[in-house]
């Protein structure tokens, strides 16, 4: 199976890749599939599905451009599953999904055929989207910065493919061709949204892992200081959200994040939530009592320290027609002061917790120290995430 760059990943810095249409991989860290083969009952419905394991190995053709071919190995768990996927499409068609990087200049770029991002992206986000016929990842073309000084029509998020492109550069200058690489299947949690408005937070007071070297531990201690993560126990590490009324998605980066106060938190919280028609308040109260849920369930796990993970919300930036603003809403507007919009208390929307490979629990193969208690850095950051919400919901 031929993979090709996930073009909903907000955050994070390890590639991740589409494996088909419901399920991405990443490269696997032993911590992390630690924590998926041990998973509590109560957490399953707040994580992706776990769908076993994939060797994937890197293929170069004779002009230098790279591509990730992943062979399904046939776990009890993964069977049935990657059986199927053998007679998929994406398999007979993959000499016309090939996505490069060109090794011809000193920054490699990330080049993909026209066909092929338009393809993309009518396949994950149906309707009129604005594309850009200037295909290749230029850093200085990345978002907009803190001072929202870059221009935000992007039609695509570029983080996951600057992470991509840094993924294969670092995997083409260590390894040869041969060499097969172990990556996780899981579950594509936005799969099922027509335009995934996805909002990823880091979440805790603490960031670093019990393995960090001095130095890694005193950069992520800077970084919580400087953040709101030492404040609220909560930082914003990336973000998308469709805009209706333009057509194509505002995305904000990890960069951004951590230069907002309590107050730009907030307001990037709202900003989440307004689709530069209206404010979704209809979203408002599902997303608060599925936060409420998982809290519940943190309280319980003793021994667990999420460090450095990441907790999704996501929902729909397609609206039910009868939840849609009226069209005088539409004509005149500012982001940030959206006008309300009641929905209805049932529109779909998802809190998944992500990324652990630096989860610690009692029992992990992994573990070194072992904590008592729930993690009260993150129970802090969920706390302060439920209040502001329902500040704006009040």
């Amino acid at each position: 199976v031929l993979l090709e760059p996930f073009v909903h990943q907000v955050g994070g810095h390890m590639s991740m890749m589409k494996y088909d249409e419901h399920t991405v991989c990443k490269p696997l860290v032993s911590q992390e599939l630690s924590f998926y083969e041990s998973l509590p009952l109560a957490m399953r419905q707040f994580t992706p599905q776990y769908k076993g394991i994939v060797s994937v190995h890197l293929k170069k053709d004779s002009l230098g451009n790279l591509t990730l071919i992943a062979s399904p190995s046939l776990q009890p768990e993964s069977c049935g599953r990657l059986d199927n996927a053998i007679g998929d499409s994406s398999v007979t068609t993959r000499h016309k999904r090939k996505w490069a990087a060109g090794t011809g200049s000193e920054h490699t770029l990330i080049k993909w055929s026209h066909t092929q991002l338009v393809k993309t992206f009518k396949d994950s986000c149906p309707g009129k989207m604005l594309l850009r016929t200037d295909l290749q990842y230029r850093k200085d073309s990345l978002l907009e910065d803190a001072n929202g000084n870059q221009p935000e029509r992007n039609s695509y998020n570029p983080w996951g493919l600057h992470c991509h492109r840094q993924h294969l550069n670092r995997m083409s200058s260590k390894h040869n061709e041969n060499k097969l690489h172990q990556f996780l299947l899981l579950e594509n949690v936005v799969s099922k949204y027509s335009y995934p408005c996805i909002l990823d937070l880091k979440m805790g007071t603490r960031q670093h892992g019990d393995d960090a070297s001095e130095e890694k531990k005193a950069r992520h201690i800077k970084k919580c200081e400087q953040s709101t993560s030492a404040s609220l126990g909560v930082r914003i590490c990336g973000m998308q959200v469709y805009q209706a009324d333009a057509g194509h998605f505002l995305c904000k980066d990890k960069y951004y994040g951590r230069k907002l106060s309590p107050e730009g938190f907030r307001q990037t919280l709202r900003q989440f939530l307004c689709n530069g028609n209206h404010l979704r308040t209809g979203l408002l109260e599902p997303i608060i009592l599925r936060l409420k849920a998982l809290l519940s369930v943190i309280r319980k796990q003793s021994s667990y320290r999420f460090y450095s993970s990441s907790l999704l919300i996501i929902y729909d930036g397609q609206e039910h027609k009868e939840n849609a603003a009226p069209l005088g809403n539409r004509l005149h507007f500012q982001k940030t002061n959206c006008t309300t919009s009641h929905g209805t208390p049932h529109s779909r929307v998802d809190v998944r917790m992500i990324d652990f490979a630096h989860t610690t629990f009692k029992g992990s193969k992994c573990n070194h120290t072992t904590y008592d208690g729930p993690d009260h850095g993150y129970i802090f950051g969920l706390e302060n995430l439920i209040k502001i919400l329902q500040n704006i919901s009040e």
